[in-house]
């Protein structure tokens, strides 16, 4: 097998979502960039995203608003700054997105804003009824190939992240087709990854999101922030053999109801909003009356609301249904929880900056401190090109002042490397998600996450080698990403947001609003054999530095 050093780029973007293609137009304009994807670009989890992108642009909202909406659904753990440069800069962002060719739906020449759980604002737009998210990565992705200094990578692994003399500057890619890994340098690298679903048995990610980047920015000695915040959305398609599809929110929004195996529309017990209620609290809601029933799922009923609006609305959800023999204008939908989004991730400052010089993050696998402890719902695009931009423009800066980095050792070291095959790495994978899901979900204790890490660790250790295979290197990540979230899990004696322990139902117990911090004790080459560590959950005061560079006091 081949490996060697390819030219380098002034910009290297790993990921080809809304954040990592908003982030590459930004670097486009002062440099070459090169952009890695995993698989096929139409792969992402930003074109699945169905209920549409948030932002204050209809006659009854304010950008005050959806900033206090956002702190709210985030239960006193959102940043606020960062909320702000949110709320504040995403109508630009939109109205620059419209610039450049998409169409969202209007009724009667205006925009139709949807509202969905926890918004007190009709502020959602909408693209082709559902399919939002794939609107937005069309239009970005035909104004990315516009710009002659964006060259892209598809189906180029990236296996681990480049640190020289203390800084990012580039990373070490694998060819899918070939097996060749080679290194590629860059002034400044910025991690658009996605999130890491499939760490869990029932998830609404794409096959995927392994958690490549956040495991990535690990090894590497970048901290992470808030990983035992994972969302579970409430509503996936429930077919036993058949991976959850989501079932988007704005159909509750919509007017849509949750129905037990009885019939009885419930959520209006839990809380005053009922089905409109956070995320976090439906979810819940749904694995109580689960229990209580001794089912696997409970019902969305929307057959009240017409069978010709529910297709014109919900055109993608209404045939991917059928396709399982559900109309659903005629038939309530087995819904049940799936995982969906993880809103802790590398923590970044406002500008996309992670602890690491060099390497910048924007997307779900960065912590921005934008959602908090539970995301306002279709708050993630919006994020994706405000961050993203955010991200790339402060890359420009630091790469301005930077050169290239000799990394002959580097490509020995990568050159003379041994790689080594997983065992079964497709019973190990299933194995984790099974345990995630049961010990480490919506409900935990103490119990279930002291099992969790102790098997993490054994499986840990099994993973601490180099691989060849996308496969391998895939299921590594997963492990390392999971030990972290179910050790942050561990730590968080409280339940707040989306993280809820059974042992620890309160929410206001002291130092509640302090945040998980993970990072490893002495963080090494990734393409080096190293023995397994268990990360290690720091906290860290005003004062403090974190490789030199000021940090923000999150509490």
């Amino acid at each position: 097998m081949r490996r060697s050093v390819s030219s380098s780029a002034d910009f290297l973007v790993i990921g080809s979502g809304v954040a990592g293609l908003r982030a590459a137009i930004e670097l486009s304009r002062e440099g070459r960039v090169v952009m890695l994807t995993k698989g096929h670009p139409l792969q992402s989890a930003s074109i699945f995203a169905q209920g549409g992108v948030a932002v204050a642009l209809s006659e009854e909202d304010d950008v005050s608003i959806h900033l206090t909406d956002t702190v709210n659904a985030g239960h006193g753990l959102c940043r606020l700054e960062a909320v702000r440069a949110l709320v504040e800069e995403g109508p630009d962002r939109i109205q620059e997105l419209i610039r450049w060719g998409a169409k969202f739906d209007k009724v009667g020449g205006k925009f139709a804003f949807a509202r969905e759980a926890a918004h007190t604002r009709s502020r959602i737009l909408r693209a082709r009824g559902d399919a939002t998210g794939n609107e937005m990565v069309r239009v970005l992705m035909a104004h990315a190939g516009r710009q002659k200094r964006i060259h892209r990578m598809t189906f180029h692994f990236t296996v681990d992240l480049v640190v020289e003399d203390g800084r990012c500057c580039g990373a070490v890619v694998m060819n899918e087709n070939s097996g060749e890994q080679f290194i590629l340098p860059a002034k400044a690298v910025v991690l658009s990854t996605g999130g890491a679903g499939q760490i869990y048995a029932r998830t609404t990610n794409p096959p995927n999101a392994t958690g490549d980047g956040i495991a990535m920015a690990f090894r590497a000695g970048a901290q992470l922030q808030d990983v035992e915040f994972v969302q579970f959305h409430p509503t996936a398609l429930y077919v036993p053999s058949s991976p959850p599809f989501l079932l988007s929110e704005a159909m509750r929004g919509e007017g849509g109801q949750l129905r037990n195996h009885k019939g009885e529309a419930f959520m209006e017990r839990y809380h005053p909003l009922g089905a409109l209620a956070p995320r976090d609290i439906v979810a819940r809601a749904i694995w109580a009356e689960m229990a209580a029933t001794r089912s696997r799922h409970v019902y969305l009923d929307v057959t009240h609301l017409g069978s010709d609006f529910v297709k014109r609305r919900f055109p993608t959800i209404y045939a991917t249904c059928l396709r399982h023999d559900i109309d659903i204008t005629e038939e309530w939908i087995p819904v049940s929880p799936s995982a969906h989004y993880m809103m802790g991730g590398v923590w970044t400052d406002l500008n996309g900056a992670t602890t690491l010089p060099g390497l910048f993050a924007a997307g779900e696998v960065a912590c921005s401190g934008v959602h908090g402890a539970n995301r306002l719902a279709s708050n993630s695009l919006l994020e994706g090109l405000v961050f993203g931009m955010r991200a790339g423009a402060a890359a420009i800066a630091w790469a301005a002042r930077q050169t290239v980095p000799d990394l002959a050792k580097q490509v020995a070291a990568l050159r003379h490397g041994e790689r080594h095959r997983l065992d079964d790495a497709e019973k190990l994978r299933n194995s984790l998600r099974r345990t995630m899901w049961g010990q480490v979900g919506i409900v935990r204790s103490r119990e279930s996450l002291v099992r969790a890490v102790a098997q993490l660790s054994r499986w840990g250790r099994m993973v601490s080698e180099s691989f060849a295979t996308r496969a391998d290197l895939e299921v590594k990540n997963m492990v390392q990403v999971a030990h972290c979230v179910a050790e942050a899990a561990l730590w968080r004696e409280n339940s707040v947001g989306a993280h809820f322990r059974s042992d620890f139902p309160d929410s206001k117990r002291p130092g509640w609003k302090r945040h998980s911090q993970i990072s490893l004790q002495e963080p090494s080459i990734g393409w080096e054999r190293q023995e397994h560590r268990r990360p290690v959950v720091v906290r860290r005061s005003r004062k403090s530095q974190s490789r030199g560079r000021q940090r923000q006091d999150l509490a």
